[in-house]
């Protein structure tokens, strides 16, 4: 029995693609709730767009934007640089290591990092001078400890816990037999960590990193109790003087969505570098997803282009 051909032109069949009209209903629905945001939004004068649109390129905010990055990188090479330490430590088979690595974790884990924050920036009171053990050696807390670096202490070291676990979740994803393979080579158990395992793990640790260093340009938010003049406090002292709250509070918000936009586009593309060789498709760019967005969406790729 011989098929029917069709009148596609390219091919024997005709795609009807299915019809979905709750889609377009769902569709619909979300849009209307959305357009009515925004024209509440823009219509409303209380949410001062026009102080909004004077304060964006503001001398203190752009510096706040500054201080914001440089904790967001500071603490995060801290936490990172100590989180590969931790969790070495925790996967040692020596009993005292291990339960260190894991009483550490334990304490900056289960305990809030604003109360870490706060406990740094008041060291003075348990130690007024620090002496690191060394004899001679005489430093006054109250001067050592400033307001930047309780900041550095408390969200570097609350990081750091956190960093280990999931550097300790990827090392610990990478069959046994590779470590055995690098053994059977002569490689010593650093060579074996650095060579092998890392940059084999590294495909599981990227994107848990990327959203923790995501999470810490938020974090960075909380260090305003310590007078630290980041994006978040420079807005705050600013409307503290001219009462414009909810203005400069969008300030603020905008600015963080759009740095962390940024980052969100390059962890894409840190997590597609590392899964070459891995997987069989890497992860699309935000560019590959617009165009396979319009690209599902054309006629051609519906099928309606074919029609004749």
């Amino acid at each position: 029995m011989s098929l029917p051909k069709t009148g596609t032109g390219t091919g024997r069949f005709t795609v009807v693609p299915a019809r979905r009209p709750w889609r377009w209903v769902a569709g619909t629905a979300v849009a209307a709730v959305v357009i009515l945001l925004v024209i509440s939004a823009v219509t409303n004068p209380r949410f001062g767009w026009d102080k909004v649109a004077l304060y964006f390129r503001d001398v203190a905010i752009v510096n706040g934007i500054g201080i914001t990055l440089f904790l967001t990188v500071v603490c995060m090479a801290l936490g990172v640089g100590l989180g590969v330490v931790l969790a070495v430590m925790q996967l040692s088979a020596n009993p005292v290591v291990k339960a260190s690595a894991s009483a550490y974790v334990t304490i900056f884990r289960g305990t809030p990092v604003l109360v870490q924050l706060l406990f740094w920036f008041n060291l003075s009171a348990l130690y007024p001078e620090i002496t690191f053990g060394i004899p001679g050696v005489s430093l006054d807390a109250n001067q050592l400890i400033t307001p930047l670096a309780a900041a550095i202490l408390g969200l570097g070291l609350n990081e750091a816990a956190y960093m280990s676990e999931i550097v300790r979740a990827g090392i610990q994803s990478i069959d046994q037999g590779q470590s055995e393979a690098a053994g059977a080579l002569g490689m010593s158990r650093i060579q074996t960590l650095v060579r092998v395992v890392l940059p084999q793990a590294m495909r599981v640790i990227i994107p848990p990193t990327g959203n923790e260093f995501i999470g810490m340009l938020k974090t960075t938010s909380l260090v305003s109790v310590l007078a630290v003049p980041e994006l978040l406090y420079s807005a705050q002292i600013i409307y503290s003087k001219n009462l414009q709250v909810v203005p400069l509070l969008l300030v603020a918000s905008i600015w963080y969505i759009i740095i962390t936009t940024v980052f969100t586009i390059g962890q894409g593309y840190l997590e597609r570098r590392f899964s070459r060789g891995t997987s069989r498709s890497v992860p699309p760019t935000t560019m590959e997803r617009l165009r396979k967005f319009f690209r599902v969406h054309s006629p051609l790729a519906t099928g309606k282009g074919n029609a004749s």
